[in-house]
């Protein structure tokens, strides 16, 4: 009987190992990524929708960070939603989500996926262990031009990637880039139309210029200002 039960505990361990074996390299990490209203999120929408179709299991995640349109969903700037998990970082969804619910899932959407620090980790582990399709979508630049969280860092290990094109807002022409409205210069600012818009190159940079003027200009008359309480403070 002894036997008889390790060699059932035996096959089942077989039997684990062979479904994990499987599983392992058979998923897909794809990228969608683009300056701010290049329709990114209305792309993860749409590919999320048609793997639904074909009877896909799916989940949707973004970051806590972004509640602009809505807590608990996806929304495009159009106003299209879809729930969604809002989480501080993605390592922590298969718990979050269940295990066993994580486990059966084929497909997960990423949206805003710049704000994951473990983006890079997350997708590794996603598609090359646990056999799952990946699909994210996030700037790959900050209003600066400059790289933003992970995005860029999932380009050597994704199947896909889609670069998308706004429209700019100056002249109409292909936007590719992410122009900042306002002075402040945080990296991470959330906003929307009142604070970015998409701009060509050229406008990108004509309006840079323009920026930094306005912003010596802000400083001078700041630090006139700041002399002139100085001045009257030393007069009393």
């Amino acid at each position: 009987m002894a036997t008889t039960l390790k060699a059932s505990v035996l096959m089942r361990s077989l039997d684990s190992d062979i479904s994990d074996e499987g599983r392992l390299g058979s998923g897909a990490i794809h990228v969608i990524t683009g300056p701010m209203f290049s329709g990114k999120s209305t792309s993860l929408l749409r590919r999320i929708k048609t793997e639904i179709s074909v009877g896909r299991s799916v989940a949707m995640v973004k970051s806590s960070k972004d509640t602009r349109y809505a807590k608990d969903s996806v929304v495009t700037h159009d106003g299209i939603g879809f729930p969604c998990w809002a989480l501080p970082d993605l390592m922590s969804f298969p718990e979050k989500f269940g295990q066993d619910a994580y486990d059966k899932l084929d497909v997960i959407g990423i949206d805003e996926a710049q704000f994951f620090g473990d983006l890079y980790e997350f997708c590794c582990k996603v598609a090359d262990d646990d056999g799952k399709t990946v699909i994210v979508a996030g700037l790959d630049g900050d209003y600066l031009r400059r790289r933003f969280g992970a995005i860029l860092d999932i380009i050597p290990i994704a199947d896909s990637v889609t670069k998308l094109t706004a429209r700019c807002e100056v002249c109409g022409q292909k936007g590719f880039f992410t122009l900042r409205k306002t002075c402040d210069t945080r990296t991470e600012l959330i906003g929307g139309a009142d604070v970015y818009m998409p701009v060509c190159r050229k406008h990108y940079i004509t309006n840079q210029i323009v920026n930094k003027a306005s912003k010596e200009v802000l400083d001078s008359g700041k630090a006139r200002a700041e002399s002139c309480v100085e001045t009257a403070a030393a007069m009393v």
